[in-house]
């Protein structure tokens, strides 16, 4: 009896790109972090004392060996051990020192440096060593969803929340911190955007359901609608669609979504989708007609109305001074 030869089908089979960006918590960090910088390691020798002003960053630090005590304003001090990460996610000004009675430096931001090795600080005393980094804030403007995020967040292996996954980056960190290798910057930064993950994540676990924007995170069916506003930002939505897509009445969803995120779905989607084009526009060379059309805009000048309400200046405008200042990033969409 002659064999069936199994035929493949000619058509391709299509399979499906899994977006980064459909998550709630993903979108905004994708699109509200302009950019992350780690400083060079740490070796600091007691006496030691860094003083850090107000800054529209969240910042950074994890400590490998010895101790650090972290003093962030409104905040009760607190003393880092090695593997235990410290987040200051609103740029609050703070403190970090070897013990309370030593005087801080003031710091700022130097050049850049394709150097891996430590950066001394400090006297002849005691060895702590530190990585230390921060994310910028797009145009210094914090989006809703972070600012339920305490003043200071600490992780710590011993979290029973999240434990195994800090303790695992952590040692990543400290694993390619003490070896450096070829895009050893790369892996850390990488890592680094893990941690600061984590530390949203334990700042919802965590922190006081009472706070709006936490609650937000909280509530099913609000966290729902913003996965839909966020996942499909061009979508026409109404309250109406919106409320009935999570099975709840029109005044009592415009109603619980206002009292946690502080303002109507409809206000929250339009600053959304501001926030979106802003980095649409710093990092690519799309079109702005295109992408006032792909964020749900029936016109141009709707669009631009819409965006120098949000962000100050007109769509054209605003790359413009991004490209004068250097700092667009062209990626392909």
């Amino acid at each position: 009896m002659p064999k069936t030869r199994n035929r493949l089908s000619k058509t391709p089979t299509s399979l499906d790109l899994q977006d980064p960006r459909g998550d709630v918590i993903g979108d905004v960090l994708g699109a509200s972090l302009i950019r992350h910088a780690l400083y060079r390691p740490l070796e600091a020798h007691a006496p030691w004392g860094l003083r850090v002003p107000q800054r529209t960053r969240a910042s950074f630090y994890l400590v490998t060996r010895g101790s650090a005590l972290l003093e962030v304003e409104g905040e009760c001090p607190r003393v880092l051990s090695p593997g235990e990460v410290a987040f200051v996610p609103h740029g609050t000004a703070h403190v970090l020192r070897d013990a309370p009675s030593t005087e801080p430096t003031t710091v700022c931001d130097g050049p850049y440096s394709p150097s891996l090795s430590p950066r001394r600080i400090g006297g002849g005393g005691a060895v702590s060593s530190l990585v230390a980094g921060f994310f910028d804030i797009e145009n210094g403007r914090e989006p809703i969803l972070l600012q339920g995020m305490p003043s200071l967040v600490v992780l710590s292996a011993s979290d029973p929340t999240c434990g195994l996954w800090i303790a695992a980056t952590v040692q990543l960190v400290l694993a390619e911190s003490a070896a450096p290798r070829p895009a050893s910057g790369v892996v850390l930064q990488r890592l680094a955007d893990v941690l600061f993950v984590l530390a949203l994540r334990a700042s919802r676990d965590g922190s006081d359901p009472k706070k709006p924007c936490v609650a937000a995170l909280l509530d099913a069916r609000i966290y729902e609608a913003l996965g839909l506003m966020h996942s499909q930002v061009g979508e026409p939505w109404t309250v109406e669609e919106l409320a009935r897509r999570v099975g709840m009445s029109r005044s009592g969803f415009a109603g619980r979504f206002s009292e946690l995120l502080g303002e109507p779905p409809l206000q929250y989607l339009a600053r959304w989708r501001s926030a979106r084009a802003a980095e649409t526009l710093r990092d690519t060379d799309e079109k702005v007609e295109s992408i006032a059309g792909r964020l749900g805009y029936e016109s141009l000048p709707s669009f631009s109305r819409a965006f120098k309400r949000w962000q100050g200046t007109s769509p054209a405008t605003f790359r413009r001074t991004l490209e004068q200042q250097g700092i667009r990033r062209r990626r392909a969409r």
